[in-house]
């Protein structure tokens, strides 16, 4: 039973006068106590806190007054009620803390990557890097945009010339019209087939460089990845093999059933069953082999080995590179076709309108192939890098790849710069249990978590 005065026969005496509201005396109420009791301790000797030995009480956070309460603050009515009411205000309840921060040197974080990482982390590779990728990306991308921007050139020039005479301008030259809508895109599909091939590998040894923060020029870029252009051209041909010849071969058989058979629709089912086809062959492959040219660059494997260790890579998650392929080929072109869209607006109305002449097939071609390059120029790059992390995400979740750039980056920062032979981080022989051999990538290579 409670005195009146704040306490029980259980509590220790002047414990409630010493406590804040509501278990002690406010000052000023006409329920407190008009003094200490006979048995209350002096002022210069105050009486510990309820369930502790000689500890002084409990002040609040520095920032409350004297004896008030504060969220977040330690329970002030004995440390037996306190834990068993869970977690204090402010505080996240137990198991549900965040994730701590993954550590992030350069364009990535170190840890399996999602869609948002890959796309930003390929945006950065450019923007980390501007000079040398920019600068390689507009190369390529002018070869590749020059016999495009002359064929579409010759093409509006012969539109004009028939629109200015009168005549039909399908009946025109069928010379000139070949030139135009075939042998260009024929030639540039020849020369991306080069320089694209070489520029993914160098953007590749630019982007392992830039995972860990460092940068790499145009030039020493070039000079580590000369040796890998064979294996490169050797895993793009091989590539395109496998997806052309049985394409070849399909529609050769349809072409046959349709010059032995009169029944135009059958042919035109087979015809739509055999395209459907083609098309889930070419992306099926293409989706398995996309990790093929990073592998040959970082890993410096052989063509069959380059192809085989990406068909192991992608095992088991088939469906999310294609995603991921798939949804970053539509920005790319989109972003192209934005980026080039009034360069070749402004070259349609130069041909068609100069009345054929050479000079405004020049301007036409010049206009065109200027759009051209400028929107390839952002788009290979965007796409390589895209292809690169895609790799580096694939390792990180089949072979916890993501430990040893952890403890690489870890090194780097502690040394305070990037070593060149970070590079060999990338060779299986550098991971933990691989087996380098003397003068081999890997063997002796800081990080390497052996």
């Amino acid at each position: 039973m409670s005195d009146g005065h704040g306490s029980t026969p259980d509590t220790p005496p002047g414990w409630a006068s010493n406590q804040p509201p509501p278990y002690g005396d406010v000052q000023g109420s006409p329920w407190a106590a008009p003094g200490p009791g006979p048995d209350a301790p002096s002022p210069s000797q105050p009486p510990p806190p309820y369930g502790s030995q000689g500890a002084p009480p409990y002040q609040g956070p520095p920032h409350a007054p004297h004896g008030q309460p504060q969220y977040g603050g330690q329970p002030q009515h004995g440390p037996q009620y306190g834990p068993q009411y869970g977690p204090q205000y402010g505080q996240p309840p137990y198991g549900h803390r965040p994730p701590p921060t993954a550590l992030r040197p350069g364009i990535i974080p170190l840890r399996p990557l999602g869609l948002g990482d890959i796309i930003d982390g390929s945006i950065k590779l450019i923007r980390s890097n501007p000079k040398a990728v920019l600068g390689l990306s507009a190369i390529a991308a002018a070869l590749s945009a020059i016999p495009v921007a002359i064929g579409q050139a010759l093409v509006l020039g012969r539109l004009g010339q028939s629109l200015e005479s009168g005549e039909d301008p399908i009946a025109g030259s069928a010379q000139t019209d070949y030139v135009g809508q075939y042998a260009g895109p024929f030639t540039s599909y020849a020369v991306q087939f080069v320089v694209v091939t070489l520029l993914s590998g160098v953007l590749t040894r630019i982007l392992g460089r830039a995972v860990f923060g460092g940068k790499i020029t145009a030039g020493e870029a070039w000079r580590l990845t000369r040796g890998r252009v064979p294996t490169l051209f050797g895993v793009v041909a091989l590539e395109a093999l496998i997806v052309v010849i049985p394409i070849g071969i399909v529609f050769g058989l349809i072409y046959l059933v349709a010059l032995a058979s009169s029944d135009g629709a059958t042919v035109g089912v087979l015809a739509l069953l055999a395209t459907l086809a083609v098309i889930a062959y070419a992306a099926f492959l293409t989706t398995r082999l996309v990790l093929a040219a990073p592998a040959a660059v970082l890993e410096r494997t052989g063509v069959l080995a380059s192809l085989s260790r990406s068909w192991q890579l992608t095992r088991g998650s088939f469906w999310r590179a294609f995603g991921i392929l798939l949804l970053t080929g539509i920005i790319a072109s989109l972003v192209a076709m934005v980026i080039s869209l009034p360069f070749t607006f402004a070259g349609a109305f130069a041909g068609i309108f100069g009345q054929g002449g050479t000079r405004a097939q020049i301007i036409a071609a010049v206009l065109i192939a200027i759009g051209g390059t400028i929107g390839s120029m952002i788009t290979f790059p965007f796409q390589a890098g895209v292809s690169g992390l895609l790799y580096a995400d694939r390792r990180m979740r089949a072979e916890a790849f993501d430990l040893v750039l952890q403890t690489a980056a870890i090194e780097q920062q502690r040394q305070g710069w990037v070593h060149a032979s970070a590079d060999d981080l990338w060779t299986p022989s550098a991971t933990p249990g691989g087996s380098g051999q003397p003068g081999q990538p890997g063997q002796g290579a800081p990080w390497s978590g052996h």
